[in-house]
């Protein structure tokens, strides 16, 4: 390259917060009338009918396309786009000598964003996140909602910022593809849809260098495979059917409310070739996520016992939650959410705590990092649905103000219960908030390793 790896890092902006979904769009505007070398591009209209923007920079051989916020309570890749967008009209000897077109999405999912943005400003706590927080069930989330037909299992209602991404995709047919992900209570990891070895060394110096650790607890989903300490096979829906099926599921298809994801889609549309990186980051952490020594917690144990909290909460949350359901907007994104996860939480859980009962892969002492994250950082993300119920309280009682009182208190108590839960969490822990520029450098030079190897 031209530019010096480390030059481009260095020069991440040291970012105190999180930018609004308008606050990204007007940027792409502004970069698009100050360089000719910039087109914005309308791909589509989300579910409200905004349009979905998007950068296109260069004109190189191969195409390269990054989209953010394909959750909707992950903003880190917003920041990480915003700055590669401004970064490389700068900097058209770089463009030129990688010789990618760039397509940036800043926000794919812009009406979730938006019920995000409260916790964008300001200083960022793991209280104030989980009091703001949504994120939708599976069969709205962009990022699992692309068409699949595998087995018993068929889905063909993508919604249209799905179509939009889905539009883009068969246009572009990327090289490249980095859906900008990013995890909450954990240490750095990847996935990929290449086993690449010769990536990994420079994606773990990457972490390293910014002292952010690799991610050594338990992974997402008990099915992935690993590729390297911290790096993961990208997958599929066919991974989650074909788990469901082998822990006592008889129809799994009736089990699954989603699509399959991204590079799915992407693998038949470029017939294998396309590359998918994901890049998974978290907002805080504790040094013992990094801490591989073995711990004197049986695994199997610590598991189930996660499981048994996850079921208390469950349990919690579905007898407060009816007692709102019949008032609830059947249209809202938070109640969508709930609804899902109650409804199918027994469902979906007990394939889980089989697999975990008569897998020898839990045989032995956890190590520190899995215990911590069976005891500790599972817990935290147990109390984000019943603070998304609590929100829910607050429509219901905006478009029922007659029961003010009674959901007042149902609201009070979801919200001492998020407290509690939160407050044992971080007595349990020696947590701290990472600079958001840390994340975006890791994330900016993910990119740039795998598009070095990619283009080699």
């Amino acid at each position: 390259m031209v530019l010096n790896f480390q030059e481009i890092l260095n020069k991440v902006p040291d970012y105190k917060e999180f930018m609004t979904v308008d606050e990204l769009d007007e940027s792409s505007r502004k970069l698009a009338e100050q360089y000719e070398s910039v087109n914005l591009i309308d791909i589509g209209k989300s579910d409200s009918g905004r349009p979905i923007l998007c950068l296109k920079i260069g004109n190189g051989k191969k195409n390269a396309l990054l989209f953010a916020f394909p959750h909707p309570n992950e903003p880190i890749g917003s920041m990480t786009v915003e700055y590669l967008s401004n970064y490389l009209p700068k900097n058209p000897e770089l463009l030129q000598e990688m010789d990618y077109t760039w397509y940036f999405i800043k926000a794919i999912d812009i009406e979730g964003a938006i019920l995000n943005e409260d916790w964008f400003k300001g200083e960022f706590t793991p209280l104030k996140y989980a009091r703001n927080y949504y994120r939708p069930p599976g069969h709205e989330q962009v990022e699992w909602t692309f068409p699949i037909e595998y087995k018993k299992l068929k889905w063909d209602t993508p919604p249209p910022e799905t179509k939009a991404l889905m539009k883009i995709i068969d246009e572009v047919k990327p090289d490249f593809m980095f859906s900008l992900h990013n995890a909450g209570f954990c240490g750095v990891y990847w996935y990929v849809s290449h086993d690449i070895k010769e990536m990994y060394p420079e994606f773990i110096k990457l972490a390293e260098d910014q002292d952010l650790p690799i991610h050594r607890g338990e992974p997402e989903t008990p099915y992935i495979k690993e590729f390297h300490p911290a790096i993961f096979n990208m997958f599929g829906i066919q991974e989650a059917y074909d788990f469901y099926e082998e822990n006592g599921v008889e129809n799994p298809q009736e089990l699954i409310k989603n699509g399959t994801s991204s590079d799915d889609y992407l693998k038949r549309v470029t017939n294998d070739q396309g590359y998918t990186l994901v890049c998974e980051m978290p907002y805080f952490y504790d040094k013992a996520l990094d801490d591989d020594s073995p711990s004197m917690y049986d695994r199997r144990e610590k598991m189930l016992e996660m499981y048994d909290f996850s079921i208390e909460v469950f349990k919690y949350a579905k007898e407060r939650f009816e007692l709102i359901r019949e008032f609830c907007n059947l249209t809202s994104r938070l109640f969508t959410t709930t609804a899902d996860y109650i409804d199918n939480f027994k469902k979906r859980i007990e394939p889980r705590i089989h697999f975990t009962k008569t897998s020898d892969k839990y045989e032995g002492k956890a190590t520190v990092a899995q215990a911590f994250d069976s005891m500790v950082a599972s817990r935290y993300y147990s109390s984000l649905r019943l603070a998304m119920i609590s929100r829910l309280c607050e429509e219901v009682i905006n478009s029922h103000p007659e029961r003010i009182k009674k959901i007042s208190i149902i609201k009070s108590e979801l919200d001492s219960k998020v407290e509690k839960i939160i407050e044992d969490v971080l007595n349990s822990t020696d947590f701290e908030v990472i600079p958001i520029q840390k994340l975006v450098k890791v994330q900016v030079g993910s990119a740039l390793i795998a598009m070095k190897h990619l283009k080699d």
